[in-house]
């Protein structure tokens, strides 16, 4: 009785234990996160803090292994602490500047990751997910040869990019931004979440060819709350895994993969003729999602030079798109094209497209018929487009015009109803209440006290 006293005393006092707090930097236990990683002493644990002081770290190929990681409600912390100029420390170059290998319950906060070299030598990835239940926050990844922020496979699980930056990452067509994938074997019902961040340029090089803003293979996307902006390629591709990287006992029907983008702001500047793709991008069977798409409240606008820009970009195989309250206009005379059904779209039932209350410019071609209560003209009435202030002005036909019957079918899971923020600005990543003023405007904004909110801070 004793003993078993005994023990319950002991366990409660080890629950009662303060987490570890680990300083790495120059003049620090350890200098680097490597070190730190490294230490065979030294396992990290969900509630402990690892502060990293404003320095450059060079050489990347930093790995956080499996023994290092959190809990489930207990996460482990990386936290950048930046100097008395603002500056996050930096972690540079490597094949991968750093990566989460099987460490799940992470968050990783407060850094600047960047690579070095070129499209053929350089950095890989700057940020290799390869874990679960990991968050980015806070974080600018930044000048990345290859891919910016890559997912494995297989062994990773859910990740959020919450209030970061991505930049000048990508190229060659197949590397991208940000490139995701999650292992619907080991992981079942894995989310990528993108919310409140800012990812654009995804061209590191201007003598090859870029990739993709967002190419994406998750089980389940949400996309809330961005701004979207100068892809090469598409600034969202949407589709299935990729048959030749998933686990052996993996199989298309296995589980359906849906998206649900959300209060977004997608700026299209290059000259390729498409902003979003969805459904598959391969032969028919390779990378098919059989899914189902959800854009509601977004503002999409084409500023490239293409002659015919296409707005949605169905592909191989397709459950359903929904499509409610978006804003979707051209600068200048090109045309503007709602829907692009390749050859083949494989739709599950039938084209299924669905949706009401969308704003569009007026002359724009292949506009879905089942599309209701849609709006036309030729001027969204923008605060300030040369500024890319796309809040509505005060005689803009996008006021008070939305529905908040957004629902999609009963088995899409948990949709966003409505948007509750407003989209991230370039130069603010935090979260702005979407003001409740009368019913919904179209858009990723609302109107309502948007000339103190938005002063400035759109360039």
């Amino acid at each position: 009785m004793r003993l078993c006293v005994a023990l319950a005393l002991a366990l409660a006092f080890a629950a009662d234990l303060p987490a570890a707090t680990f300083l790495v930097g120059p003049g620090r236990p350890h200098t680097t996160l490597n070190q730190l990683f490294d230490d065979a002493a030294i396992d990290l644990n969900g509630g402990d803090l690892v502060l990293v002081d404003y320095a450059e770290y060079n050489g990347g190929n930093i790995i956080l292994r499996s023994n290092d990681g959190g809990a489930p409600g207990n996460r482990l912390t990386i936290r950048g602490v930046r100097d008395a100029q603002g500056r996050r420390p930096v972690l540079r170059g490597g094949t991968n500047t750093i990566e989460f290998r099987l460490a799940n319950h992470v968050v990783f906060e407060g850094f600047e990751v960047t690579g070095t070299g070129d499209t053929q030598t350089g950095t890989f990835r700057c940020i290799y997910h390869h874990s679960h239940d990991v968050v980015i926050r806070d974080v600018l990844v930044r000048d990345c040869p290859r891919n910016g922020v890559l997912g494995a496979d297989t062994d990773s699980g859910s990740l959020t990019i919450e209030f970061s930056e991505i930049r000048n990452a990508g190229s060659r067509d197949f590397n991208h931004a940000i490139y995701m994938s999650t292992d619907q074997v080991v992981y079942p019902g894995s989310v990528f979440r993108l919310q409140y961040s800012h990812v654009h340029d995804s061209r590191f090089d201007d003598n090859v060819n870029g990739g993709n803003l967002i190419k994406s293979r998750a089980e389940r996307n949400e996309i809330y709350y961005n701004w979207l902006e100068d892809a090469f390629q598409h600034e969202l591709e949407l589709i299935g895994p990729d048959p030749d990287g998933v686990a052996s006992s993996w199989t298309q029907s296995l589980v359906r993969e849906d998206s649900d983008v959300v209060g977004n702001v997608i700026v299209h500047t290059s000259a390729t003729p498409f902003v979003i793709r969805v459904g598959g991008d391969g032969t028919s069977g390779t990378g098919d999602t059989l899914g189902r798409y959800r854009f509601v409240n977004n503002t999409i606008v084409g500023r490239g030079s293409a002659t015919t820009l296409s707005m949605f970009r169905t592909h191989f195989g397709i459950l359903s798109l929904h499509l409610h309250n978006n804003v979707l206009w051209r600068e200048g005379n090109g045309t503007l094209r709602v829907w692009r059904e390749e050859t083949p779209t494989n739709w599950v039932n039938g084209v299924q497209i669905a949706g009401s209350h969308n704003w569009i410019k007026t002359g724009a071609t292949f506009v879905p018929a089942a599309l209701t209560n849609t709006l036309f003209g030729a001027d969204p009435g923008f605060g300030d487009l040369g500024s890319l202030n796309l809040v509505p002005n005060a005689s803009s036909p996008l006021l008070d015009s939305a529905t908040s019957s957004t629902a999609p079918p009963t088995d899409f899971v948990n949709p966003l109803a409505v948007p509750m923020q407003h989209p991230s600005r370039p130069s603010v990543l935090a979260p702005i209440l979407r003001p409740v003023s009368g019913p919904l405007d179209i858009g990723a904004f609302e109107r309502g006290n948007a000339d103190a909110l938005f002063a400035s801070g759109f360039e």
